[in-house]
């Protein structure tokens, strides 16, 4: 691009248009010096610049460490009719800092909320657009707080857009590569999707640290379409100050360029009150309350539902709402469920149905309730994947339908498939319908490894694999294939591995299940 421009700028240099472009063409390549000096000429030479040229300059000299006020123009009529008590205000804006995020929430096929916290009060405003470069879109609110909420809706589905967050005057973070989100794609398409599935990852250690590292190094550039986070997010009762050391300090890539979907733990719990939508887990995070990314309004963020392009994701509270089969959480589970045409369905929430590790689900009350009472109903409107954490603690079942009371209880008849699920192994798990139908068989997995571990037994007789394993889960999603794998601290897969020849991934010892077309 910079040799095609200089061909056309040789021939007419006063082409101010492809001086411009040139300019973006240095910043791409990273000679931001050379990008500077294009497009403050371009200003130089303009007669009245449009707002998001100097916006384009302004960084691109930041960013090559020349004095942003250096810019060789005369002040637009808007600055120059600027009264003096307003400058004086936007330099108090310029010296604000942001201490929280910014971090991506809510996000759906046209629209995703960007939150942000600062140290002083001030105003809002995310700018966005295609590139670092071209943030020429925005939204904004005068209201002058230090936890910041912006909406951007009526975006593209499937769409990367690059951000920065800040004030309506001035960009305090963002603008850059690793600023960025995708928009999902329209629910019902089944474009490949990645998750990434983290659960008791709320101990801001160094094991926490490992496994977030190990995911980096796994997904190698790799996008990660949306990520879920199983509960006890922030230990020990989930305060405001160790939800900042537990996640925001933790995860300050991912959660700025990833959507993040928590469910709330018995930790989150003690500051945190489900039926007033009350407490920091409530205040952090913005979640479909009205379905407004798909699925039924349960009225409540402390349960919801979401879709993903071919996955319909539901969000339990294991903890605190009524967990009875006739109370409003499970009622509208039925609703929901009864209206969902996703091709893949994915429940998640915190204490899993299925455990013998640090907890037993044949004890924990709320395990049982959450066997006994939920997934009858998942089972029956064809749940495929269910995740969980709790017992800190790697564990997956075979193929199962029906298996409701204690491990002892588990018959033949429960498990639909014995085997592995691994393609080169007993064979993937194989679905006969393709979309949701009944008692076709779920497969169950504890993810609560993901901040420590604990041991216990790890001997429940649904278990295919147990393992006192730190580390997180990746699935992929595409067409009717999924595929499951558990990632270690140390970056290799332990129930799952992959080679590769020539252009096809082939699978060597990954569980997966299909469903036939």
């Amino acid at each position: 691009a910079v040799r095609c421009l200089d061909r056309v700028l040789a021939a007419a240099p006063g082409q101010l248009k492809a001086l411009r472009l040139r300019g973006h063409a240095y910043a791409a390549l990273g000679m931001i010096a050379a990008a500077a000096a294009d497009l403050d000429e371009v200003l130089e030479a303009s007669e009245n610049p449009a707002p998001g040229l100097h916006r384009e300059a302004s960084r691109v000299f930041a960013l090559s460490g020349r004095d942003p006020q250096s810019l060789r123009r005369k002040p637009t009529a808007v600055e120059a009719a600027t009264p003096v008590a307003e400058k004086v205000s936007s330099a108090a804006e310029a010296e604000a800092r942001v201490v929280r995020g910014p971090y991506l929430q809510l996000g759906t096929a046209t629209g995703v909320t960007i939150r942000w916290r600062t140290d002083v009060a001030t105003d809002s405003r995310v700018r966005y657009g295609p590139s670092m470069l071209e943030l020429g879109s925005w939204a904004d609110d005068s209201a002058l707080v230090l936890d910041h909420e912006i909406a951007l809706s009526g975006l593209d589905p499937a769409t990367t857009y690059f951000y920065s967050v800040g004030t309506r005057s001035v960009p305090l973070a963002g603008g850059d590569a690793d600023h960025r989100f995708a928009t999902s794609p329209v629910p019902g398409l089944g474009g490949p999707i990645r998750i990434w599935v983290i659960g008791d990852s709320g101990t801001a250690n160094a094991d926490a640290q490992a496994v977030r590292d190990a995911y980096e190094v796994f997904a190698a550039g790799r996008r990660t379409d949306l990520w879920l986070m199983l509960g006890d997010n922030a230990y020990l009762a989930g305060t405001d100050a160790e939800y900042q050391s537990a996640v925001f300090d933790i995860y300050p890539r991912m959660l700025r360029s990833t959507v993040l979907w928590p469910t709330l733990g018995n930790h989150d719990g003690l500051s945190a009150d489900s039926a007033t939508q009350s407490g920091p887990y409530f205040d952090i995070f913005t979640l479909p309350r009205a379905a407004e990314a798909g699925g039924v309004a349960s009225g409540t963020e402390a349960y919801y539902s979401f879709d993903h392009g071919s996955v319909h994701f539901i969000c339990l509270d294991s903890f605190a709402s009524d967990r009875s089969p006739t109370g409003a959480m499970l009622s509208w589970l039925v609703d929901d469920l009864a209206a969902n045409r996703s091709a893949w369905v994915i429940a998640f929430w915190h204490h899993p149905p299925y455990s013998k590790g640090l907890h037993d689900s044949d004890a924990d009350v709320w395990m049982a309730e959450m066997r006994e009472n939920v997934l009858p109903i998942l089972e029956t409107f064809g749940v495929d994947l269910v995740l969980a954490g709790h017992s800190h603690s790697y564990e997956r079942t075979f193929l199962l339908d029906g298996h409701y009371g204690k491990s002892d209880s588990l018959s033949a008849s429960m498990v639909l498939d014995g085997g592995d699920g691994r393609q080169a192994g007993d064979g993937v798990y194989a679905k006969p319908s393709l979309g949701s139908a009944p008692h076709e068989g779920a497969v169950y997995s504890v993810a609560g490894s993901s901040g420590f571990i604990s041991g216990g037994s790890l001997d429940h007789p649904a278990m295919l694999v147990s393992l006192n394993q730190l580390g997180s889960m990746v699935i992929d999603v595409q067409g009717n294939r999924l595929d499951a794998r558990f990632l270690s601290d140390r970056a290799t897969v332990e129930d799952d591995s992959f080679e590769k020849v020539g252009d096809a991934w082939q699978p060597k010892n990954r569980w997966e299940w299909r469903r036939r077309r």
